[in-house]
């Protein structure tokens, strides 16, 4: 049975990266929440850095939305879902409104606005410029009419004068009101490492750097105008939820997440998918942990940032000669990105050589710019226990990683890529024995086989250790 979604809705958008637009939708989403109302965030596109400051922001996970590796009934029914029983969602962009992956735009922030009938709002940087500002927003709202930019917010204003006349020159020229103008801040809130955010995990000051951007939200922008925004939302129809998948058996594998500041990269979607597929999920850690705990049935490696803690990672050699045991035992382990990383024989960081697992004959070093960035398409064309054989695998990368030393072949890669970088030779996806590790990223809504699959490998070793 389809429901409506109800929930009061908008987007924050902006013409380009940098713009403000999340420093705007964390402070609103705080703010929000500070009033007491029952705020949700999401995030349109792969990001787990913006999501992790929503979800500190909203005080609930914050939910990717992408429309290039998520059907947009899954999309929709995600929304659903999350909204329900929420006074209001506020949703970021990323990039410009209508930036996408080719000239229709396609999982464009206006697409995904248009899907959920939701309003937007553009953060627009005033910097040097007054009456222009006017005709930008003019553009953007004729270049599509479908889309409904109902608001604006003035970022990096540079005084009383400069905000009236953007103001007055919006509000006359495209009829619709200016709901905020934040000034030109004295010091950046938000601290940028590589091409984001900082991770809130390794932001010892997080939660004063949310109740910060509450602060400015509160103080510059017209929250009750925000809120007039988010009740113009369209009716929108959720889809037809699907049926939930039984678990496996009557078993439930315990299943090792690794989650410190060195691996923080997992979207809540698949946390979830394991533990419907009847999965238990015990939380570990490869900085400060001793080892394994002795009861699990499967591990996973999620992404992040392990170079900015290659020391500490080096310096806990028992964890890491126990992983290696483990997967010598056949212990099913599925990483990504950072997780590879980890799994690899050394990590080199200027001249200093770091041991990581040795469970991969690879060895990793960083590069100054990005190595890999974007979506990515990889087609299964080799066995294995993973992903069946002819499936098409959408993802994202995101990394500045290199491949200093490979030792193993081609052979070895079950993924033939042909959108993004891969690992080597437009491959991804190593396969040995039991252990799955790849650069790209998959959601779980979008790669509904995935958790089953690791439930199932879990399961087969659980019973190969009691046999």
């Amino acid at each position: 049975m389809q429901h409506p979604i109800v929930c009061p809705r908008l987007v924050f958008s902006a013409l380009r990266g940098g713009a403000g637009k999340s420093t705007v939708a964390i402070g609103v989403t705080a703010a929000l929440k500070r009033l007491g109302k029952r705020v949700v965030s999401f995030k349109k596109g792969p990001d787990y850095i913006d999501a992790g400051w929503l979800s500190l922001a909203a005080g609930v996970f914050c939910r990717n939305l992408d429309t290039f590796f998520i059907p947009s009934e899954a999309v929709l029914s995600s929304f659903f879902t999350h909204t329900t029983g929420m006074e209001i969602a506020v949703i970021e962009g990323n990039r410009g409104l209508y930036d996408g992956i080719d000239i229709d735009g396609r999982t464009s922030t206006a697409e995904i606005a248009k899907l959920l009938g939701a309003p937007v709002v553009l953060c627009l940087d005033c910097t040097k410029t007054t009456r222009t500002s006017a005709a930008v927003v003019a553009g953007c709202m004729h270049f599509d009419e479908s889309t409904r930019i109902r608001g604006v917010v003035l970022n990096r204003v540079a005084g009383p004068r400069h905000e009236s006349i953007v103001r007055r020159s919006i509000e006359h020229y495209c009829g619709i009101p200016v709901v905020g103008a934040i000034p030109k801040l004295a010091q950046e809130e938000f601290p940028e490492r590589h091409m984001g955010l900082v991770p809130t995990c390794e932001h010892a000051w997080a939660q004063e750097a949310v109740e910060a951007a509450a602060h400015i939200a509160q103080q510059y922008i017209d929250l009750d105008a925000v809120a007039a925004i988010a009740d113009e939302a369209l009716p929108v129809e959720s889809p037809a939820p699907a049926a939930a998948a039984a678990p496996l058996s009557g078993f439930r594998p315990v299943i090792a997440v690794a989650r410190d500041s060195a691996f923080q990269f997992y979207y809540p979607d698949n946390l979830e998918a394991l533990e419907r597929a009847g999965a238990d999920l015990v939380f570990v850690s490869p900085l400060s942990d001793p080892s394994l705990p002795e009861n699990i049935d499967a591990l996973y490696l999620g992404g992040g940032f392990p170079e900015t803690h290659a020391e500490e990672l080096a310096a806990n050699m028992s964890f890491r000669q126990r992983v290696l045991e483990l997967a010598d035992a056949g212990l099913p382990i599925y990483a990504e990105c950072g997780g590879l990383m980890y799994l690899g024989k050394e990590l080199e960081l200027e001249n200093t050589v770091f041991p990581m697992c040795n469970v991969l004959p690879v060895s990793f070093g960083i590069s100054a710019r990005p190595a890999g960035h974007g979506y990515t398409i990889s087609m299964v064309d080799r066995e294995n226990p993973w992903f069946p054989v002819g499936m098409e695998i959408r993802g994202h990368e995101f990394r500045y990683s290199t491949v200093r030393r490979w030792e193993g072949s081609d052979a070895d890669l079950v993924f033939s890529t042909t959108r993004g970088k891969g690992f080597v030779n437009h491959r991804d996806g190593i396969c040995r024995t039991n252990v799955f590790a790849a650069y790209t990223h998959i959601h779980a809504l979008g790669t509904p086989t995935w958790a089953p699959a690791l439930v199932a490998n879990a399961v087969r070793f659980h019973s190969s250790r009691r046999s």
